[in-house]
């Protein structure tokens, strides 16, 4: 549990809003906590399109607060055409992000509060383009935190993983319609408020289009995606993750890839801060920020660049859940990325089942997957702070090819990210894979510890998609999300894989039949000795934060809770996500923000070609003045050769619909 600081007020001072110029005479809106008194500070930035006035308005607050009371200036700025921002904004990480984040902190260096050094930090979407910026090299950028975001936007965000069409495409598209057609609040722009909603409802366009567009690691995606060249990125970095948030592999890479200082830090968590976790144990991350922040702006020996180099949560053996409140386990390190303490454990696929050291003779086992395999997979750990878990995996191994070793003499730890080299064939030109790598306990239960889906048309690279020749065979390496497990021994290693993996992954067209090569195919397994140095690491510190804005939180029910259902007869299966149903009344400036949303995935078995995703929202403000609403609905669907995409759209303003809009589009299919 999170400690609340409630002596922090005194000592820091709040300014709700700031315009801060762009060069184009566009005006965005900051809100700024400074330590009280004259002087001048060290300014540490977050930068995000989610609405700070009434967004993330009581998260913001225990932050920022706390990091001012303890000698910072913070400001949380909306990126244009967000929030109470100036301008229109058209997609996600853009140049023009980008370029308005540079303007921002050369505006941030040269205020009189500032002592010309700017920080920036962020979670998610402030972590993306922090990296972003970073790699622009803004003179008074002195270092980037980066919380659960990402190197590659095309293959490690919720657009295509593994070149596959993830489930969180077009979901997350609908989710960013319904935010964006939010209007500014006239306390904060005065009059000119209700243009600046008029024209964001009429420039608003469900980005899924563009993204649907560029299936293919193209131009696109490589804009942003530091990976490209890791070397532009100068300034020290520190990035962290949980393993139960799929951005946790990025941290692995930006280890290995980055030669600027920089530290790696992975826990047990979700999609959330480290300190508000709703996975145990939480650290005291604000004070880890202050420690990173302290040595790279205050050239104060805090000890934070002594630890090593990448440190995460080595998680024990459980048992499958949907939900784990805690996840047990110990804090491990390592001074190196790669680092060559590590060892690959080659383990084949052989004819009869077994996962061994030794291959067996060449052999061949097909499997063509039922739909329903993938209904066990749960969330896949972007959407908030709570993870969804997969259950049991004996129910999606009942529809995959399982590898399983003999049950282990020893403990076994991994780290890193294991990977499957695998020879196949398959008898249709398009088709996907998906490998799971599983610890069974002796009593048969199957717990997922990692995943990696491949577009088996993107063997060779994401860039260049090439069609499978039916009964031709092929090499292609599938890297699983790293991961820290401890398989205890008289455990048994399991690899099972699937051609379908729904909902998690959009199916081909056609279900496909793939032919493994056994005795050839194998599972390679990054090993961790152990390391005595681990017992002597420095212990996080308790979390700490500043007391929230005032708000009452009520949860309403929703339409669409959480659940799986399959239908024996029809063969109809339907799996739901509730999205952000609450109210949210925030006192302290008399503002209620109310959500309802869900994403519905249906499909039936034997019919990949009937897979739909349906979206909705409805979401407002109500103020004293207006209540101001969003009510769209999406539809997500394909038949052989395109993606159909369907959105309609309503703005309402005390009830009243003000403005509507509908579109429907169909995208080619590019070897997905």
């Amino acid at each position: 549990m999170t400690t609340i600081r409630h002596d922090l007020s005194a000592k820091v001072q709040v300014i709700e809003h700031v315009w801060v110029p762009m060069p184009d005479g566009i005006r965005l809106s900051a809100r700024i906590w400074r330590p009280a008194g004259p002087g001048a500070h060290p300014a540490i930035l977050e930068y995000l399109p989610y609405r700070k006035r009434d967004g993330t308005r009581t998260r913001d607050q225990g932050i920022h607060m706390y990091l001012a009371a303890h000698g910072y200036a913070c400001i949380r700025l909306d990126i244009r055409g967000t929030g109470d921002s100036e301008g229109l904004i058209a997609d996600e990480y853009t140049l023009s992000e980008q370029q308005d984040g540079i303007a921002a902190i050369a505006w941030i260096a040269a205020q009189d509060w500032c002592d010309g050094q700017v920080a920036m930090i962020g979670i998610s979407w402030g972590g993306f383009n922090g990296l972003q910026i970073a790699a622009l090299r803004p003179p008074a950028l002195r270092t980037v935190i980066t919380v659960g975001s990402t190197d590659d936007r095309y293959a490690t965000d919720v657009h295509y993983i593994g070149g596959c069409l993830s489930k969180d495409n077009f979901d997350w598209s609908a989710t960013m319609l319904a935010s964006n057609d939010l209007p500014p609040d006239p306390a904060i722009v005065g009059a000119a408020w209700r243009d600046m909603w008029l024209a964001r409802a009429r420039a608003n366009t469900p980005w899924a289009h563009v993204w649907f567009a560029h299936q293919r690691r193209d131009g696109y995606w490589k804009q942003g995606s530091v990976c490209e060249d890791f070397s532009r990125i100068a300034v020290p970095v520190y990035a962290v993750s949980g393993w139960a948030d799929n951005y946790s592999e990025s941290i692995p890479r930006l280890m290995a890839g980055l030669s600027c200082p920089r530290r790696g830090l992975i826990g047990p968590w979700a999609h959330s801060y480290p300190h508000d976790a709703a996975v145990a144990p939480a650290i005291g991350w604000l004070q880890e920020v202050l420690r990173w922040c302290d040595h790279w702006m205050k050239g104060r020996d805090t000890g934070i660049m002594d630890e090593p180099l990448l440190r995460v949560w080595m998680q024990e053996s459980v048992p499958p859940r949907t939900c784990y409140a805690e996840r047990p386990g110990r804090w491990i390190g390592e001074d190196a990325w790669p680092s060559p303490r590590i060892a690959e454990d080659r383990l084949f696929l052989n004819a009869d089942g077994r996962l061994g050291a030794a291959a067996g003779p060449p052999g061949e086992a097909a499997i063509c997957s039922p739909l329903w395999v993938g209904l066990a997979a749960g969330e896949i750990g972007r959407y908030g702070g709570d993870a969804d878990w997969p259950t049991d995996q004996r129910e999606d191994d009942a529809g995959s090819l399982v590898f399983t070793t003999a049950p282990l003499a020893a403990r076994t730890e991994i780290l890193g990210a294991p990977r499957l080299e695998l020879h196949f064939a398959c008898d249709r030109p398009l088709a996907l894979v998906a490998v799971r790598l599983n610890d069974v306990a002796p009593d048969g239960a199957s717990t997922r510890v990692t995943l990696g889906l491949l577009n088996l048309t993107h063997r060779d690279s994401h860039e260049h998609a090439a069609a499978l020749v039916p009964g031709q065979r092929y090499r292609a390496v599938v890297e699983l999300d790293d991961i820290a497990h401890a398989f205890p021994a008289g455990h048994r290693i399991a690899v099972s894989l699937s051609t379908v993996y729904w909902p998690i992954a959009w199916p081909s067209p056609e279900l496909a039949t793939l032919t493994v090569v056994t005795g050839d195919s194998a599972l390679v397994l990054p090993v961790r000795p152990p390391r005595a140095e681990d017992a002597a690491l420095r212990p996080f510190d308790p979390p700490e934060s500043a007391p929230q804005t005032p708000h009452e939180v009520r949860v309403a029910e929703t339409a669409h809770p959480r659940r799986v259902t399959r239908d024996l007869l029809s063969g109809r299966m339907v799996v739901d996500f509730p999205r952000w149903t609450y109210a949210c009344t925030m006192t302290d400036i008399g503002v209620t923000a109310t959500s309802a949303g869900f994403a519905r995935y249906t499909i039936t078995d034997g019919d990949p070609l009937s897979a739909v995703l349906e979206t909705g929202y409805d979401v407002a403000l109500v103020r004293p003045d207006a209540t101001c609403g969003h009510r769209s609905t999406g539809r997500l669907s394909s038949d052989a050769t395109h993606f159909i995409l369907e959105t309609t759209l309503s703005v309402t303003e005390n009830g009243a619909e003000i403005f509507r809009r509908d579109w429907q589009e169909r995208i080619p299919r590019d070897h997905v």
